[in-house]
């Protein structure tokens, strides 16, 4: 299948699209002819952001968990761009917290691992799942291709760091499931991939904290509570 090698006149659905690598995602989309419909929580500058770039891109306030909102985002795309050929799933939470904390007898908070696994696994499946039903009604170009769904894990994924548990196994799911998803999809000409960047200012909403002075993502041992 050959490479994409313009993305001008595609629409893209950008989760997370309001801070961040998504809104860098979104500003490059619009930047280079495409159609971008920003993914994120009510209470983010998406709406700002899509009215600052033009009538190409639009907000649609969603909660990446949340089947209904979700549902909403890629029919938002339907009704103001007529398809959907793009979904960047760059929404994520993080969490700084050792295994135990030995000084004050407490485990990690099994609700904050929870949320986070939530978040960023169930969260990344559910827009998959739910916009690739849409890019299955394009028409297949040359190649035979439909759509493209692109996901961010991180290279915590492979080299998580004192405090990541939650984070690192949030994301090598991502990983994990990316292979079976893309052979899942391969027959409707739809590629699955994921990229694994470090790290990235700013950070995700509840990024693990960054020590005055310091490059964002360094954060040593000490630094880290417990």
């Amino acid at each position: 299948m050959a490479n994409i090698r313009s993305i001008k006149g595609m629409v893209g659905l950008v989760t997370g699209g309001a801070s961040g690598l998504g809104r860098a995602t979104v500003e490059r989309l619009v930047q280079q002819g495409a159609c971008a419909v920003i993914l994120d929580l009510p209470s983010s500058d998406g709406h700002t952001l899509a009215a600052s770039l033009g009538e190409r891109c639009t907000f649609a306030p969603a909660d990446v968990t949340s089947e209904a909102d979700v549902r909403s985002a890629v029919e938002l795309a339907r009704q103001r761009f007529g398809k959907l050929d793009l979904a960047v799933n760059c929404a994520g939470i993080a969490v700084a917290v050792k295994t135990y904390n030995f000084k004050k007898d407490v485990p990690h908070s099994l609700e904050d691992f929870t949320r986070v696994i939530t978040v960023n696994i169930a969260g990344t499946f559910n827009v998959i799942r739910l916009a690739v039903g849409e890019m299955g009604k394009n028409e297949p170009d040359a190649d035979g291709h439909r759509g493209c769904i692109i996901n961010t894990a991180s290279v915590a994924a492979y080299d998580g760091q004192v405090g990541q548990a939650a984070y690192s196994a949030s994301k090598g799911g991502i990983v994990g499931m990316t292979l079976p998803i893309a052979r899942d999809l391969a027959p409707m000409g739809i590629r699955v991939v994921t990229i694994a960047p470090g790290a990235v200012v700013p950070g995700p909403s509840g990024a693990l904290p960054v020590p005055p002075g310091r490059p964002c993502g360094v954060c040593p041992p000490g630094d880290i509570p417990g």
